[in-house]
């Protein structure tokens, strides 16, 4: 598939609105239900999708234009110059689409009036040509219609031909390149297949004529609405043309030898792009005011707050060690230190950093972090190299010794400039020489003055009219890591004997036997029969789709075209995004058996779940907030350090390195490493005997739990009802959970406020919301802050409420309100509620 220029098109869409098109159809919904739908509604879910694969590229020149048929009225270009083309109306302008055009087009009903198709055509065509002018854009136009109208035309020269008014239309679209695809309501199509039945006899002569303009054009589509909709949903790799961008290609220095160096003018573009699904913040459902399903597109001018005279606010050393920032007497204290002073000045540091003193700005010094630490930056910025622009290569090495995993990210091309024959030689030459000896050049390149340089190799790539470059970056050598395993097959004792039997080294029956698994899983021949009879590979790049982002995108579009989701609610995936989902059953049967002789020669058997028992201490189980102890100031039992020293200690797992000798393994270490229930490995410490003639004591035994509350939390949970903010500040100091903790104190917050007695913990859940909100502010939580605030607040309105604790919260004004656009974009984050709203919201 050639690849087309992204943007900078213009699509004409013709939407027929004639009365034939309010004809019911029914539609099957996702849960097996039917709905029945006019043909006019159906149809434009193929417009509005298209419609909105445009907003979602966000491109400028992608525009687009929307024609009826069949209005009530008449307001087209050449009606207003000329007379005549009545009943089509220009309903959309050309111009980027946003979240208001599908908004209009779920606005359009069927009329009572009919119009001609052709007509329309030609008002597209023309107006079309009027707003590109002299512009090399790409022209499109599609027309959805269901043919039910009589057509206006003149005496074809033969008959069932075309008459000269339908020539002369087609003419004119190849004259101008259009990409012509109608898309018709019920429309015949044998290789969808579908054949309507009882179709009318205007219809049928329609459909024919619509298929000998088709076959007039050099680049027309046809085909029914049902399969239309279809392919639009199946997930789609686009190919497009990346910009050129100008830069120049060096060997050695000109500058000091000029003899022995040389430059190349060249031009870059992409080879391939990194394609993420979209930021669900982005494409959300507009909560207040907006219709259901609506995209947000740009901000209304309304939305847009300015910042006016607003002074800057005094924070914590706390809030600012976090955003990256030091106070200088600190630095300069840390500076001044000796090696020996460094651990008292830390702490000292330390000690007045956790008092929380409030701080103004000018106190402070720009520092970045360096791993677990901040490198202080006084003048803001460090010294920036000296680079100069363009692409220089710095040596050469053999193909084989490229490691493919140091390849990161995209992929780019380096061409000669197209417009210097001499340079395009210069390059030619270069690459042949390169693969001619089988080489590729690391080379640093630098995309304007001053920028920073990235590390990378330039592989020679010879295509069948053009050499170029493939250009891959790479990490530089402190970025690159280097773990290594021990070794499967070689065990060494302590006393540096290796060990040639072990339960931990693979016999020859274990190596067979993995291996006959590993060549039953091949997939090479597990696809289906090609015409020799011979099998085709399962797998197969070209048609395997990342369902994550083709998911995450059909859901977007869902929403954004639909008036009610509970109506039309998302449809299950494309058929092709899930068909490497299950392995082929012909493998699965294949390694049946191979998967058995795996079990039997590593005696792999399920590992029983182990029963919770008491600790060494004679701890139970953690108690709930709520728990009465279980013993209140018992002394300790006499029996409790004899059965203390009766247990059998538990077993450390041997590693490779500690074993003393083979015969001292075999004795101790001589159990398979997945054990089975008669294995007798689980629960074999020996109980406390009971001395004779006493009888048992008899302890308090608690529920087994297999995930026991701890501190009032639930299971799943890192966030407990007991503190909450203690345990909220202490999983923030692990850096990794923090979202974790943001959902979990949310949801504790609301579970506590409706609990009866809750006002006597008021404070302590208004000082949670202040520390959760900034918390969202700081790491761009800002959406999970939102959502909680409505959430409570629906939770103290509800049953059984708690109105008390919303006034408490709403005397907290704007310290604990929504996140609004101006406070978000002050940290770098974005928020789709403006001040406005969030200044109302505890009013409304």
């Amino acid at each position: 598939m050639p690849a087309e220029r992204a943007g900078y098109t213009v699509t004409m869409f013709i939407v027929d609105v004639s009365s034939s098109m309010s004809k019911t159809r029914p539609v099957d919904m996702p849960d097996r239900s039917v709905r029945k739908v006019s043909n006019l509604q159906w149809g434009l879910q193929y417009i509005k999708l298209k419609i909105q694969e445009m907003i979602y590229n966000g491109r400028k020149t992608d525009q687009c234009g929307v024609i009826l048929v069949g209005s009530e009225d008449t307001d087209n270009m050449i009606n207003k110059q000329n007379g005549g083309y009545e009943q089509v109306s220009e309903y959309i302008p050309i111009a980027q689409p946003n979240p208001a055009t599908l908004a209009k087009l779920d606005e359009l009903e069927p009329t009572n009036t009919e119009g001609d198709a052709l007509d329309a055509l030609i008002v597209a065509i023309q107006t079309q040509n009027n707003y590109l002018a002299k512009k090399k854009w790409t022209r499109k136009i599609v027309l959805l219609t269901d043919a039910e109208t009589a057509l206006e035309m003149e005496t074809p020269a033969q008959p069932g031909g075309l008459g000269s008014d339908w020539l002369d239309t087609a003419a004119k679209m190849n004259e101008f390149n259009v990409e012509f695809t109608l898309v018709g309501i019920d429309f015949d199509d044998l290789d969808f297949p579908f054949e309507e039945e009882d179709k009318s006899d205007t219809k049928k002569e329609n459909e024919d004529r619509y298929k000998q303009l088709v076959e007039q054009l050099d680049n027309g589509l046809i085909g029914t609405c049902a399969y239309a909709l279809q392919e639009i949903s199946r997930p789609d790799v686009k190919m497009t043309k990346s910009t050129l961008s100008g830069t120049v290609l060096r060997l050695g220095d000109l500058s000091s030898n000029p003899d022995m160096a040389f430059e190349i003018m060249i031009k870059t573009s992409k080879c391939t792009g990194i394609a993420r699904p979209k930021s669900w913040k982005k494409f959300a459902i507009r909560p207040e005011g907006r219709r259901h399903g609506e995209v947000i597109g740009p901000d209304k001018p309304e939305d847009i707050a300015m910042e006016v005279d607003n002074p800057k606010p005094q924070i914590t050393a706390q809030l600012r060690q976090h955003r990256g920032y030091m106070l200088y007497d600190e630095w300069k204290e840390i500076q001044d230190a000796d090696s020996e002073d460094e651990v008292a000045v830390a702490q000292k540091i330390k000690d007045k950093r956790d008092s929380g003193q409030e701080i103004m700005q000018d106190d402070l010094i720009r520092g970045f972090s360096y791993g677990t630490t901040y490198v202080p930056c006084p003048d803001g910025q460090f010294m920036r190299l000296d680079t100069n622009k363009g692409i220089e290569m710095c040596g050469f090495f053999r193909r084989d010794n490229f490691r493919r995993d140091y390849s990161m990210g995209e992929i780019q091309y380096v061409w000669a400039d197209p417009s210097s024959p001499k340079q395009q030689v210069a390059l030619s030459s270069l690459v042949q020489a390169m693969a001619a000896d089988d080489l590729i050049a690391i080379a640093r390149w630098v995309t304007k003055d001053g920028s920073d340089v990235k590390m990378g190799v330039l592989a020679p790539t010879q295509f069948e009219k053009v050499d170029c470059f493939l250009w891959s970056q790479v990490p530089f050598a402190d970025d690159v890591r280097k773990y290594t395993f021990p070794s499967w097959t070689k065990l060494v004792s302590k006393k540096g004997e290796v060990l040639e039997e072990h339960p931990y080294l693979p016999n020859e029956k274990q190596m067979s036997a993995m291996g006959n698994f590993v060549d039953a899983m091949d997939l090479s021949d597990a696809g289906e029969k090609d015409e020799e009879g011979n099998r085709l590979p399962w797998f197969d790049t070209r048609e395997s789709y990342n369902p994550a982002l083709h998911r995450t995108k059909q859901a977007m579009f869902h929403c954004a075209v639909v008036n009610s989701l509970d109506d039309d609610p998302l449809p299950p995936p494309h058929p092709s995004l899930l068909q490497y989902w299950d392995p082929p059953r012909r493998v699965l049967k294949r390694a049946r058996d191979a998967i058995e002789d795996c079990m039997t020669e590593f005696d792999v058997h399920e590992v029983p779940k182990k029963a919770p028992r008491t600790r060494k201490e004679d701890h139970v189980h953690a108690k709930d907030e709520d728990d009465e102890p279980l013993l209140l100031d018992s002394q300790p039992s006499p029996n409790a350090s004899q059965s203390q020293s009766q247990r059998t200690p538990t077993k450390k797992a041997p590693a490779a390195i500690e074993t003393d000798d083979a015969s001292d393994t075999e004795d101790k270490e001589e159990e398979p490493l997945l054990l089975g229930p008669a294995s007798g490995a689980v629960n074999n410490e020996k109980r406390p005997q009971t001395p004779p003639g006493k009888p048992a004591a008899k302890l308090p035994t608690p529920e087994a739990s297999p995930e026991p509350a701890h501190h009032g939390r639930a299971p799943g949970r890192i966030i407990g009802t007991t503190d909450p903010l203690k345990d909220f500040l202490a999983n923030l100091e692990e850096g990794d959970l923090v979202t974790k903790a943001v959902q979990d104190l949310a949801v504790v917050i609301r579970e506590i406020v409706v609990k009866p007695f809750t006002a006597r913990r008021s404070e302590e859940l208004l000082e949670c919301m202040r520390s959760l909100r900034d918390t969202c502010l700081q790491e761009d939580e800002i959406d999970a802050w939102n959502q909680f605030v409505r959430d409570l607040k629906d939770d103290c309105h509800g049953e059984p409420g708690n109105t008390q604790f919303w006034g408490e919260v709403s005397q907290q004004g704007r310290g604990l309100s929504l996140i609004s656009e101006s406070e978000a974009e002050k940290l770098g984050g974005q928020s789709d509620v403006s001040d406005t709203v969030a200044d109302k919201f505890f009013h409304t």
